[in-house]
C-alpha cells in the first residue's frame, strides 16, 4: 500500500520514526509532518499565510504548518499523481482519549484524511511525561491495522482513533472496540507573574475521567487493553433533532426558514 504518515509531535519525534520503520517493511511510505510540534492544534488549516515545504530526506517532507495542512499538501501536491491509500497519524506520545480528540492534532491528521476519502488511523501511546517512550507495540499494532485495511476498507466518512497502553510493551495485548469517554481538566488556566511584574497565563491541567463505562476508551486502556474507537465525520446529534425541532423551535422551522 501507499501510506502517508503524519503526526503532531513534529517530524523529528521518535514516535513517527518508529512507526515509519515498521510500516516500511511491507508498504511504500511517504512522510509529510510538521517541522515543529503542533500538539492541541486541533483541525486548524493555515489559510492566511503561505506554507513552506522542505524535503528532509528521500520520502520525508516537513511543513511549517499543522497536521491537517500536511495531509492537504501531501494528497493534493506531493502525492498527487499517486495518492495515498491509507493515512496514519502518529505515534503520538501521550493519550488522545475521550473529548481530547476535539483538541488533538494527531486525530485531526486522520480526520483530514477521512474528509478526503482516504481510510485513516490516528495512533497514540498512553504515556505520561515521566514514562519511557516505548513505541514498538503501538507501531506493530498500526502495521497490523494497515495490513487489514489493505483488504477491508473502512466505511466512508469514518476514521479510527487508537490508544495503546504503555503496558503493551513486550506483550501481546488484546484490543477492545470502544466509544469516546468524557475527560475534563482541572486548573485549566494558571496565572503567573513574569520578572517585569506582568501577568501571563498557561492553559493546561490534569485530566479527570467523567465516564466510568466499560465501553469507553479510557476504561479500556486503564485495564490494559488497546482502545480502538471508530470516529465519524457527521457530528450531528440525530437523537436530539426532535427536541430542537419541537421544544426549542416550536415546530416553526420549515424549509430552512423561520419566523
Amino acid at each position: 500500500m501507499r501510506i502517508l504518515v503524519t503526526n503532531d509531535d513534529g517530524i523529528g519525534a521518535e514516535g513517527i520514526a518508529v512507526l515509519v520503520r515498521r510500516l516500511s517493511r511491507s508498504h511504500e511510505v511517504t512522510v509529510v509532518a510538521p517541522e515543529v510540534e503542533q500538539s492541541a492544534c486541533s483541525h486548524a488549516l493555515s489559510l492566511h499565510r503561505p506554507l513552506r515545504l522542505k524535503q528532509v530526506r528521500s520520502g520525508w517532507w516537513s511543513v511549517d504548518g499543522t497536521p491537517a495542512d500536511c495531509v492537504n499538501l501531501a494528497v493534493r501536491g506531493i502525492m498527487k499523481k499517486s495518492p495515498p491509500e491509507l493515512v496514519v497519524s502518529g505515534i503520538n506520545f501521550g493519550p488522545n482519549l475521550g473529548t481530547d480528540v476535539l483538541y488533538s492534532g494527531t486525530v485531526a491528521g486522520a480526520v483530514e484524511g477521512a474528509i478526503m476519502g482516504i481510510p485513516s488511523v490516528a495512533v497514540s501511546l498512553v504515556a505520561g511525561n515521566g514514562d519511557p517512550p516505548r513505541f514498538g507495540p503501538a507501531a506493530a499494532f498500526a502495521a497490523m491495522l494497515a495490513g487489514r485495511l489493505g483488504r477491508v476498507c473502512l466505511p466512508a466518512d469514518t476514521c479510527l482513533n487508537v490508544n495503546v497502553p504503555l503496558a503493551a510493551a513486550g506483550a501481546r495485548v488484546p484490543a477492545r472496540v470502544t466509544k469516546l469517554g468524557k475527560r475534563r481538566y482541572t486548573k485549566v488556566v494558571s496565572q503567573r507573574i513574569d520578572p517585569r511584574g506582568r501577568r501571563y497565563y498557561w492553559i493546561g491541567g490534569d485530566p479527570r475521567e467523567h465516564d466510568r463505562s466499560r465501553l469507553c476508551d479510557s476504561h479500556a486502556v486503564r485495564h490494559g487493553f488497546i482502545s480502538v474507537t471508530p470516529l465519524r465525520l457527521d457530528m450531528t446529534a440525530h437523537e436530539h433533532e426532535e427536541f430542537v425541532r419541537t421544544r426549542l423551535l416550536g415546530g416553526r422551522l420549515s424549509d430552512g426558514a423561520s419566523e
